[in-house]
């Protein structure tokens, strides 16, 4: 049983902007976080430190990986506490007009110790979004002393930034596709180091065989008429016993569990505007449209129309390739 892959099986990045950094010491940067984007940073040369708010910094060498699957606002530099300027002042280094997703080669800092740094800014579907990366903590260290595959990891990060420098055909795919190799193998390290997140969500459920089960049973069959009782002898569990277990693991009952499931991917076919409400009612696992359409206001706290027009707007305003480099 792998229910990781059956998790991860539709978190599909849609699109990626890399970039390559030749930071000298003494240098800093800081990124006001860029909203909906995953961000994945590895670097070569020189040890550096990034720092996330409420947390101390964190001292990172050459070939380990960080990444923020939340996009989250950091600071980063050759020395813990130093000063820093926002990654948009290194844009005026950037020929003037090219603003597309070309991605970056830029230089900045003192002259002194050398660190390349790679990084990628991955935009996944809104599936991933809602049901996978929300429950991650902000920043994730994949340190390359302690994991077996982080030299691979290292030298796929290298390689997909590299590939897009060259710009050859096909790259803009290659991007988005090895982004997603990277995501599952930085959560497959993270899950079997066992730092997945501490409090309760699908996360923790893994942990358990008879849980991961069930909710591998939910992924496969959303639209399914579950019921507890067909979901508990998925874990091969009395109804009580399942029930007890999965919200203690998962925080959420069973039957809440599946309708989160079940909106967040009502929630990515909504953003992707290929079917009508019926067709998209029909696979979360409702008969009736306007009975979904309640079911999905309770959720998002919108109207599946009202949602889909907010996200092509924040897809837009925050999105866009310009905005996405400026932030880091």
């Amino acid at each position: 049983m792998d229910v990781l892959s059956d998790v991860l099986a539709i978190c599909r990045a849609e699109r990626a902007v890399t970039a390559r950094f030749h930071l000298s010491a003494p240098w800093g940067l800081h990124s006001s976080g860029v909203s909906g984007a995953v961000m994945i940073r590895m670097a070569r040369g020189a040890p550096w430190w990034v720092e996330v708010a409420g947390s101390a910094p964190l001292r990172v060498e050459p070939g380990d990986l960080v990444m923020m699957p939340l996009g989250t606002a950091h600071r980063m530099s050759a020395e813990p506490h130093a000063p820093t300027v926002p990654f948009a002042q290194l844009l005026t280094q950037r020929t003037p007009g090219a603003r597309d997703e070309a991605p970056l080669d830029l230089s900045h800092g003192g002259g002194g110790a050398v660190c390349d740094m790679f990084s990628a800014l991955l935009w996944f579907s809104a599936y991933c979004r809602h049901s996978v990366l929300s429950v991650l903590p902000p920043l994730i260290h994949v340190r390359a002393s302690e994991l077996p595959t982080a030299f691979v990891l290292a030298a796929s990060m290298e390689t997909l930034v590299t590939e897009t420098l060259d710009q050859r055909p096909g790259w803009r795919l290659s991007a988005s596709r090895m982004g997603e190799l990277l995501l599952i193998n930085i959560l497959r390290g993270h899950l079997l180091r066992g730092t997945g997140p501490a409090e309760a969500s699908w996360w923790r459920g893994l942990s358990d065989p008879a849980i991961a089960r069930s909710i591998a049973a939910m992924h496969r069959e959303p639209a399914r008429s579950w019921t507890v009782e067909a979901l508990a002898r998925e874990a091969a569990m009395s109804r009580s016993r399942f029930s007890d277990r999965f919200k203690a693991l998962v925080g959420d009952t069973p039957m809440g569990y599946l309708g989160g499931h079940r909106m967040a991917l009502a929630a990515e076919q909504l953003e992707a505007g290929h079917l009508p409400l019926a067709q998209v009612a029909q696979g979360a696992g409702y008969e009736s449209d306007k009975v979904f359409a309640r079911a999905f206001r309770r959720w998002a706290g919108l109207s599946p129309t009202a949602y889909a027009k907010r996200e092509v707007a924040r897809r837009t305003a925050m999105g866009s390739p310009h905005t996405a480099q400026a932030s880091g």
